[in-house]
């Protein structure tokens, strides 16, 4: 008997390849799996400016009121460079013109030498386009994206395109060009392009920029605010004038205090040290000297002929070696020659820091204190770049004594607001025992009391943290600058106050025995007959001796000035005795600036009392 076969059945496999092969469906079956022609069909170039469209909480534009904020700070820091870099004292003008309750028209107008017309295209329109990227010279601006980024942002929220208007010279007129950004090329459209000789009046010295972007904002004011911005930026830039209209068309002015120009920086080459192995290949192959030994004299610094006949010596190759025979194993042996010899450090004419007496003059004028010093380090090197941090504080006068000590944060002459938390600059302030210098401080927060701290780091290449440029990258070298400088404020600081406390005891026990020499005086006169006001006279004069101190007159580090009248001179501290036992308990200031008046050169007479005194010796 024979066992039939079960007939074919129809599996669940079978039907569902069935049906992803089906031509006639227009749609693949969802458990499709890509291929690899599948795969590379969908990929496309992305555009820089794209990226950051998408991204522009990178770039600082990640909600209204910072956006605001970033675009003016780009927009200010652009100014300020040009104008310096052409030999010219920066006027800028702001105004914040509210449009309804979100939207702002932002316009900047500064007295720069103007920007020629083929080149406004690229500076405004495209992203990662500038003259500082490659420059080892310290600028404010790095990586060629803030002010475009910023029409982009005016752009994409309001569809409104970047206007620009540039005068070069008397003679030309003034150029007004209307553009938006293709993000998808990265590059500009323009919308107008025409001669403007009404807009000549803008610029009364012949020669300027304006800028004006229309864009989704939030205006508030207070600490990281505009209003913020611009004061700590006159404290950095002293030789600037700003004249700013708020939103609620108020005019604030901030006037030149100092009327000299900073010195401009020179540029660089690379350092040896500061570069790695896949560095040195590229710079190898990109050349244009073709023998190792004038490789290494003309494209790098600090390395001259004895160096570069070591460094070859060290490598196994000569000055005369061929670059085209180097190979990578070579290059590797290069590299390490290079790191085992010793070399001078950069040259630091490539920076060129506030200095102290702008430094005091520019918190002299904005903030209401007692005691001021100021702290410029030696410039330092990191990862090859140099470096140089400057420290400023005030204490004292109608700051609020009940809370933690504000800091203000710069790099490059720019303020940075945001990320304070994760700024090298907060961490050097936190990390620094304020409690010897007569300060309270709670263990690893700010120390208590009214004091206002300034850090400074003039670099050719700030480290920041992201693209937004809002906190400086903690390295170990710049972390070790920053408490150096801190500390010796805070020694001259700690001079002051302790000198301070001694003559206040000293004044209270004189005021005890004042109260009490008068009647000493005349019952002396009765019991002995003597004449009262002899003995008054001979215990006044006692007094005075037992509280010598309370008479002491300070000079600028609070030692106390010898009768000879030796004054021993310190540029970097100033000292306001009118303010110096004003009650901080009174109603204190929550703006930062205060109507002091405005400085010349950064210098103040210290006080009338001691250059009386001074004549009086004469």
């Amino acid at each position: 008997m024979t066992t039939l076969a079960h007939p074919p059945q129809k599996t669940m496999a079978s039907s569902s390849s069935r049906k992803r092969s089906n031509p006639r469906s227009g749609r693949s079956a969802p458990n499709q799996r890509a291929t690899a022609e599948s795969m590379a069909g969908q990929q496309r170039e992305i555009s820089v400016s794209e990226f950051f469209a998408k991204n522009r909480h990178l770039l600082g534009f990640d909600n209204p009121r910072k956006a605001m904020l970033t675009t003016i700070k780009e927009a200010v820091d652009n100014a300020l460079d040009a104008c310096e870099e052409a030999g010219i004292l920066p006027e800028l003008f702001i105004r914040v013109l509210p449009l309804n309750e979100t939207r702002f028209k932002i316009t900047v107008r500064d007295n720069g030498p103007g920007i020629v017309r083929k080149q406004i295209d690229h500076i405004f329109g495209k992203l990662l386009y500038g003259s500082k990227f490659h420059r080892l010279k310290m600028a404010r601006g790095q990586q060629g994206i803030g002010i475009s980024a910023a029409g982009m942002y005016g752009l994409m929220t309001t569809g409104k395109p970047v206007l620009i208007i540039s005068k070069t010279s008397r003679r030309k007129p003034a150029h007004q060009i209307r553009l938006k950004m293709d993000t998808q090329k990265n590059r500009a459209e323009i919308v107008s392009d025409e001669e403007h000789r009404e807009d000549d009046k803008l610029f009364p010295q012949g020669h300027g920029t304006q800028v004006v972007i229309e864009l989704e904002g939030r205006y508030l004011k207070g600490r990281q605010s505009i209003d913020e911005y611009l004061e700590q930026t006159a404290i950095a830039n002293p030789h600037a004038q700003i004249t700013y209209i708020n939103p609620n068309n108020e005019t604030i002015e901030h006037p030149q205090a100092v009327d000299e120009l900073p010195e401009e920086p020179l540029e660089i080459k690379p350092h040896p040290k500061g570069i790695e192995l896949g560095t040195l290949i590229q710079m190898l192959e990109r050349t244009g000297t073709k023998q190792l030994g004038g490789f290494l004299q003309k494209d790098f610094c600090r390395v001259g002929p004895q160096k570069a006949k070591e460094i070859c010596k060290k490598a196994k190759l000569t000055n005369r070696t061929w670059l085209k025979t180097i190979g990578h194993s070579e290059a590797e042996d290069l590299y390490q020659a290079i790191q085992s010899v010793k070399l001078m450090a950069p040259p630091t004419n490539c920076l060129v820091p506030i200095g102290s007496k702008a430094l005091l003059a520019g918190l002299l004028r904005g903030v209401k204190a007692e005691f001021f010093a100021a702290s410029t380090r030696p410039p330092a090197v990191y990862r090859g770049n140099p470096f140089q941090i400057e420290v400023a504080i005030a204490y004292g006068g109608k700051l609020p004594s009940d809370e933690p000590a504000r800091v203000l944060r710069f790099a490059n002459r720019v303020p940075l607001l945001y990320q304070q938390s994760g700024c090298c600059s907060f961490k050097s302030v936190t990390e620094t025992g304020w409690k010897n210098y007569q300060l309270q401080q709670p263990r690893g927060s700010l120390p208590i009391g009214p004091l206002v701290i300034m850090i400074h780091m003039a670099s050719v290449w700030v480290p920041f943290t992201s693209e937004s440029k809002e906190a400086i990258a903690d390295y170990d070298e710049i972390r070790k600058e920053m408490k150096l400088a801190l500390k010796e404020c805070g020694r001259k600081l700690g001079m002051y106050l302790r000198r301070r406390k001694r003559m206040k005891r000293q004044a209270e026990r004189r005021f005890v025995f004042e109260r009490y020499i008068g009647e000493i005086a005349k019952s002396c006169q009765s019991i002995t007959g003597t004449d009262a006001e002899r003995i008054y006279k001979a215990l006044f004069k006692q007094a005075k001796q037992k509280t010598h101190e309370a008479d002491f007159e300070l000079d600028d580090e609070g030692k106390v000035i010898d009768d000879g009248g030796n004054i021993a001179q310190d540029e970097d501290v100033v000292i306001i005795e009118s303010r110096q036992f004003e009650s901080s308990d009174d109603e204190a200031d929550t703006t930062l600036f205060g109507p002091e008046k405005t400085l010349r050169n950064g210098k103040k007479k210290k006080n009338s009392r001691r250059n009386g005194r001074k004549k009086k010796r004469r």
